[in-house]
């Protein structure tokens, strides 16, 4: 099925003769592998007499052969999956079974994406960016403080190089572009988070997905709807595997303190007023920024409060 899909992603017609011609297969085979295509991606397909078939929008479909010489340079080997659960699930199968980290999960689609929170990560085929870096981290939970406030800063900058001049980020892990959410950040640990654990980082940015109706219970928007034009991923791949490089080295270097500054100030909700939502419980305050650890700092009643956890959600008080 992945080899059709390459032959369509195109957008353009290609006859059956043709199509069948490249899979070594008849046009009476061709036809059924259609129907397969679009019962199992909910691709729509355009079938026209004397012209061929077609998908009713093109896809940039990930190219192993493109991404793995880049990343090997990287030292992250690449496993390209094509439907899967999720990428994060798929990197913690692969730390079972002793794969050694660092290694990035990518895959087409997604059958159960995940967020924060237990919230469904919808995952179209050929859409959008579904990403997963392990690491050993072995320097303890000093190691691991601020690191996915820092994985913002790294997909925020892959953004703005794509043409997303008005990404930003929110606390704790998403970036969001004029106002709506773009991408989504999902750590999640294995192993002893005080001595050598793994840390899977998972990624999902919204890349070419333009349907109105989503199955999304929040604004949302893509890089697609920003610049006007439809992306290659595999040139987000690379942008934000070498942004991702570079910021995680620094954090190992350095710590999270180094990089407050720069995260604080691109933080679309700095000193505006605020609701946190433990759960259990509203904070109603304004935003001061960030500790050195990357907690929230609130302003509740004129005393400074700072709250960390990943079952925090953050929004304005209207």
């Amino acid at each position: 099925m992945n080899r059709l899909l390459r032959l369509l992603q195109d957008g353009r017609f290609h006859s059956g003769q043709e199509l069948g011609e490249e899979l070594g297969v008849s046009r009476s085979s061709v036809w059924k592998h259609l129907q397969r295509v679009e019962s199992e991606t909910g691709l729509k397909l355009y079938k026209v007499p004397g012209r061929g078939y077609r998908l009713a929008e093109s896809l940039s479909l990930l190219a192993h052969e493109r991404l793995a010489p880049h990343l090997d340079r990287l030292h992250w080997p690449l496993y390209l999956r094509g439907t899967i659960d999720s990428t994060n699930a798929e990197a913690l199968r692969l730390l079972q079974e002793q794969t050694l980290a660092p290694f990035l999960v990518l895959a087409e689609a997604q059958t159960d994406g995940r967020g924060r929170r237990g919230r469904k990560w919808v995952s179209p085929v050929g859409q959008n960016l579904y990403y997963s870096l392990a690491l050993k981290v072995s320097g303890g939970a000093q190691q691991l403080s601020g690191m996915s406030l820092v994985v913002g800063l790294a997909v925020m900058h892959a953004l703005r190089r794509l043409g997303v001049e008005l990404a930003g980020l929110k606390w704790p892990n998403d970036v969001y572009a004029d106002g709506r959410k773009i991408a989504g950040i999902l750590l999640e640990l294995t192993g002893d988070p005080a001595d050598v654990c793994h840390v899977v980082v998972g990624i999902g940015i919204n890349v070419n997905m333009l349907a109105i109706d989503a199955g999304i219970d929040q604004p949302w928007t893509s890089i697609r709807a920003q610049t006007g034009s439809m992306v290659d991923r595999n040139d987000l791949v690379l942008a934000l595997s070498d942004s991702l490089r570079g910021y995680l080295q620094r954090h190992a270097a350095f710590g999270f303190s180094a990089l407050k500054e720069e995260w604080e100030a691109s933080h679309i909700w700095q000193g505006r007023k605020c609701i946190l939502s433990t759960g259990a419980q509203d904070f109603s305050g304004v935003v001061l920024g960030v500790d050195q650890q990357g907690a929230l700092r609130l302003l509740i009643d004129g005393c400074e409060h700072s709250f960390s956890g990943g079952e925090l959600s953050l929004r304005l008080d209207s």
